[in-house]
C-alpha cells in the first residue's frame, strides 16, 4: 500500500472517530434536553391535578422564566403545556417513556399529536430504531404507513409468519409511488425503470433495511435464464426479497412464477445462513379475497401488494382497517 494511500486510511479514521464523538454528544445533550421536558411536564401535571394549575398559572410561569432567563428559548405557555402533554401521554408505559428519550422533541411532538394510542406507539418505536428525520416522519404518517403495515397481514403467506425473525412492521399492504412520474396506463418496464431511477425515495417507501442487489437479477435454472425484476436484502430479516412487478390487477398465476424465483434464490443464491428468500408481488391492483384464496395453500413466504401513484385518503386506510379488525374478530369468534 502506497503512503498516500496509507495516510488516506488514518485521516479517514479520525474522521470516523471524530463523527462518532459527535454523534454521542448529540444524544446525550438530546436526552438531558428530553429528560428535562419530562420533568417540568410532570411537575406541571401534578400541580394542574393537585392545585388546579390552569391557564394563567402556566402563563405567569412562562414569564417568570422569560424575565429571570432571557437567554432561555422554548418555554413558552404553549410549549410547557406540550411538556405536560408529553408526560402524561407516556407516564404509564415505562417502555416507551424510555423509548421517548432516543428520538428528537421535534419527533415527539408531532408523534404526541396523534390521537390512536397504537399508532403513535408504532411510529415512537420506528423512529427509535430506525432514526427517522422529521421530514422522513412526516411522510410516513401522511402516507398512513401504519394502516398500511398492519393491513399487510391479511396478504401475506403463513410462511411469512414463519419466518425465524419477525416480520412485523417490514411489509406493507399497499405502497405509496407518488414520487414516480409514471404515465397513465404505463408498462412493467416503465414501473421498473422508475423505481431504479427514484432508489432512494423507493428504500425510504420501504424501509431502511432494505438494501438494493440488482435490477433483472439473473438466476439460471437448468440452460434457461429467468429475471427477478427487482432484488433486495434486508438486515434485519437476513433474507434476500425479491419484488416481482406486474402493472395489472393480481391474478392467481403471478404466484407460480415468484414462487419459482424464490426456489431459485435458495437453492442457487442464499447464504447458508441466511434465512429463506421473501417473495413480493407488487400489482397495480388486487381483489383481497382472490389474494386470501391464492395464498391459502402456498408454502413459500410471499406477499401480495398493489402500488398507488397518490396518496390514499387517511379516512379510507382507516376504513379498511376497520374492515380488518371486524374480520379478525368475526373469525375468532367463530
Amino acid at each position: 500500500m502506497s503512503n498516500e494511500m496509507m495516510q488516506k486510511n488514518q485521516f479517514s479514521e479520525i474522521l470516523r472517530t471524530i463523527k462518532n464523538a459527535r454523534e454521542k454528544v448529540y444524544k446525550q445533550v438530546n436526552a438531558s434536553l428530553i429528560q428535562l421536558y419530562w420533568d417540568i411536564g410532570k411537575y406541571v401535571s401534578q400541580k394542574v391535578e393537585k392545585e388546579n394549575w390552569g391557564k394563567s398559572v402556566v402563563q405567569e410561569l412562562s414569564e417568570y422564566i422569560k424575565r429571570n432567563e432571557p437567554g432561555i428559548k422554548g418555554f413558552t405557555a404553549r410549549n410547557i403545556w406540550r411538556m405536560k402533554q408529553f408526560y402524561d401521554t407516556y407516564k404509564d408505559d415505562a417502555k416507551l417513556s424510555s423509548l421517548r428519550a432516543e428520538i428528537s422533541w421535534t419527533h415527539n411532538r408531532r408523534i404526541m399529536s396523534i390521537k390512536n394510542p397504537e399508532e403513535r406507539t408504532f411510529y415512537l418505536k420506528l423512529c427509535a430504531k430506525e432514526h427517522y428525520s422529521v421530514r422522513e416522519l412526516e411522510r410516513l404518517i401522511n402516507t398512513g404507513t401504519y394502516e398500511r403495515t398492519i393491513l399487510a397481514q391479511k396478504n401475506m403467506s403463513e410462511a411469512v409468519k414463519q419466518l425465524p425473525k419477525s416480520t412485523d412492521a417490514i411489509f406493507k399492504d399497499t405502497y405509496i409511488l407518488d414520487f414516480l412520474d409514471l404515465p397513465i396506463p404505463h408498462k412493467e418496464k416503465d414501473l421498473q425503470t422508475a423505481l431504479v431511477s427514484s432508489l432512494k425515495d423507493f428504500i425510504l417507501e420501504l424501509g431502511k433495511n432494505f438494501t438494493f442487489i440488482g435490477e433483472q437479477y439473473r438466476v439460471q435454472v437448468g440452460n434457461q435464464d429467468f429475471y427477478v425484476d427487482l432484488l433486495f436484502f434486508h438486515r434485519e430479516l437476513q433474507s434476500l426479497v425479491a419484488f416481482e412487478l406486474k402493472t395489472e390487477k393480481f391474478k392467481p398465476e403471478f404466484m407460480g412464477q415468484l414462487e419459482f424465483y424464490l426456489e431459485a434464490l435458495d437453492r442457487d443464491v442464499k447464504l447458508p445462513t441466511e434465512n429463506p428468500s421473501i417473495g413480493v408481488l407488487l400489482c397495480r391492483d388486487k381483489d383481497n379475497e382472490v389474494v386470501e384464496y391464492a395464498l391459502s395453500r402456498s408454502i413459500s413466504p410471499t406477499l401480495i401488494a398493489d402500488y398507488e401513484t397518490k396518496l390514499i385518503p387517511k379516512e379510507l386506510l382507516l376504513k379498511k382497517l376497520n374492515e380488518f379488525y371486524n374480520l379478525l374478530e368475526n373469525r375468532n369468534d367463530d
